[in-house]
């Protein structure tokens, strides 16, 4: 029995953890639905309630917010689930770990209204920091993360655009598919792509 322990201990630190990145408001919680739908288990606490900014919930893990202050010993249930983890935390994850990561891309503009309309919804100032401002900022931290992944020999990086996600599903969720191994069910994951939540559209 403890021959049997240790090796299904083993057989289970051998698979990947799963990670949803990308900035704020990129579609990272649509991309844990379609994962979820997948048969992937998500890692969260459901502490974050669904709102009218994500009506299908968030998806979040709130230990995931302490990575820089070295929280990290969840991760020994995270290998063969979905975690949710904000591209700038990227670089905070363990070494020792085995990641295969879902780096979703949107257009800025629409990340911009999105995160207005949020702050609006929440009663917060939209205007603290400037539109031009804030693309500026997204687009050097984008391209930073995009060299730091490249250079990461335990990630392995799917990027998904989730503007084309939902202007072509079928070849999307073929993409993502291929990339977990080609042994999912599609239509499931289809199913949970709802177009009538795409309501911040670039003009």
């Amino acid at each position: 029995m403890k021959r049997f322990l240790n090796l299904f201990r083993n057989e289970r630190a051998k698979a990947p953890v799963f990670i949803v990145s990308g900035l704020p408001r990129s579609g990272t919680s649509l991309m844990m639905m379609v994962l979820e739908a997948a048969g992937i288990p998500p890692v969260t606490d459901h502490e974050r309630n669904p709102d009218q900014d994500n009506p299908r919930g968030y998806y979040e893990f709130e230990r995931v917010k302490k990575l820089k202050d070295g929280d990290i010993l969840w991760l020994e249930n995270a290998p063969g689930k979905v975690v949710k983890v904000i591209s700038a935390l990227l670089p905070y994850l363990p070494a020792d770990y085995e990641y295969k990561v879902f780096f979703m891309r949107r257009s800025l503009a629409e990340i911009l209204a999105s995160q207005r309309k949020m702050l609006e919804n929440r009663g917060e100032d939209p205007e603290k920091v400037s539109d031009a401002e804030m693309a500026q900022f997204f687009e050097v931290h984008l391209r930073q993360m995009t060299d730091w992944l490249a250079k990461q020999e335990n990630f392995s990086t799917l990027y998904v655009d989730y503007n084309q996600m939902l202007a072509e599903p079928e070849a999307q969720i073929q993409r993502v598919n291929t990339f977990l191994g080609g042994k999912m069910d599609e239509v499931l994951m289809l199913d949970a792509i709802d177009p009538g939540l795409y309501r911040q559209r670039a003009k």
